[in-house]
């Protein structure tokens, strides 16, 4: 049986984009399923004392900047720091994504539009025409998808059942893996993860 890791992971978390990638690298080194959980980080942080950006204290946003620079400077990941359509609504992009799965499609590349969109290609995923044309791009039926997103309540209760399911399973941000018992918060912990994979 292949193990699993659950990723639960935001579209607006530049940590989600600069780990996705590599994360989907190290699953299929290891023979590895992900189980792609989009998470509602509004309904997480105030459970678990974490804040958004803006009300941040001035030194951790400067220090999550530092962060940003050291990161593409070492991955060479394209990056915008301050993206013109950052913070904005995650939804029904995240639906999408949550559409896409239910369905049995592969929504890697959904995923992957997505957080480039926001964090390389000033694109804002809260627009339903950018959402449609990402979906296009990935050669998946956008249209079905998006009214499935706005008009399936089941959808938005997938949303809020993995939100539930992140603080179950003591998930605080983004991105965040479980392997087993095993909590992973952070791009950074990757390493950690495919160390934990060779060893199983």
């Amino acid at each position: 049986m292949p193990n699993r890791i659950d990723y639960y992971m935001s579209l607006l978390s530049p940590w989600t984009y600069l780990g996705d990638a590599r994360l989907i690298e190290i699953a299929a080194k290891h023979g590895a399923e992900i189980n792609i959980k989009p998470t509602n980080l509004g309904h997480v942080f105030p459970e678990t004392g974490g804040l958004p950006l803006a009300k941040r204290a001035p030194a951790r946003r400067a220090y999550r900047m530092q962060e940003l620079k050291r990161w593409h400077d070492f991955l060479g990941v394209p990056i915008n720091y301050e993206p013109a359509f950052f913070p904005t609504n995650e939804w029904p992009a995240a639906g999408v994504v949550i559409a896409a799965k239910r369905q049995g499609i592969d929504c890697h590349p959904l995923l992957k539009g997505f957080l480039t969109a926001v964090w390389a290609e000033e694109r804002n995923i809260a627009d339903r025409g950018t959402i449609l044309a990402i979906a296009k791009e990935c050669s998946i039926n956008g249209p079905a998808l998006l009214d499935e997103a706005e008009n399936d309540p089941d959808i938005e209760a997938i949303w809020v059942s993995n939100s539930n399911d992140a603080l179950e399973a003591g998930v605080f941000g983004a991105p965040s893996y479980i392997i087993d018992d095993q909590l992973f918060w952070g791009q950074d912990r990757l390493e950690f993860i495919d160390r934990v994979l060779a060893d199983e």
